[in-house]
């Protein structure tokens, strides 16, 4: 695990060409995922409401607790530069839209169950640390969830989640690059693609 959150970490450094690590505030920002999970995900997820309603509920805490203009700018990589604003204001809007619905419902895995916290790893990026939970699960061993947070200005933000390996941010980096190369719409497909994937989404 531990090797996967360096790799990460060395990968996000080099591509957001940052090679400069800052001081960050890693209590605060283990007390800031403390409340988001305390305050937002678990309250969500073990409520007895609609689908619909979690979505609005996520909504709300994704807009407050994760940097997803950062996060946007980050998974659009190096077609971000040649974006028009308007294809960067379209592309954030449906990202936005789109993570907030898949996370919801990637989060119910963890229903019942609560979120246990092991301290912070350094992150390689700038104002980043990485904070390390996990959740019991009914049988085999503890789901790991880490949270890379990000601080400006004294605030916090999360930029990526990390479940079990599997990275929001850079998953969704790999996609998108390899979708705009192979693809003459280039971000207007992409955005098409998205926008398609949000109204009819892949059913478990």
């Amino acid at each position: 695990m531990k090797k996967t959150i360096m790799a990460a970490a060395a990968c996000l450094t080099l591509l957001l060409g940052s090679n400069v690590r800052a001081e960050v505030n890693a209590q605060g920002a283990e007390a800031f995922v403390h409340k988001v999970t305390d305050e937002g995900v678990e309250d969500i997820i073990n409520a007895n409401i609609s689908q619909k309603e979690k979505d609005a509920r996520f909504e709300k805490l994704f807009n407050s607790a994760l940097d997803l203009d950062f996060i946007g700018q980050f998974v659009l990589g190096r077609n971000w530069k040649t974006a028009t604003p308007e294809q960067r204001k379209e592309f954030i809007k449906v990202y936005r839209a789109l993570n907030i619905k898949s996370w919801s419902q990637r989060f119910d895995e963890f229903k019942g169950k609560d979120f246990d916290f092991h301290g912070t790893s350094p992150s390689t990026s700038a104002n980043q640390v990485f904070v390390n939970t996990s959740v019991k699960m009914d049988s085999g061993e503890p789901a790991k969830v880490v949270w890379r947070v990000r601080e400006k200005n004294g605030q916090f933000k999360i930029v990526d989640i990390i479940i079990e390996n599997v990275s929001l941010a850079i998953n969704a980096r790999n996609e998108y690059s390899a979708f705009i190369k192979n693809n003459p719409g280039g971000i207007n497909a992409l955005i098409a693609d998205l926008q398609a994937k949000l109204k009819n989404p892949v059913k478990k």
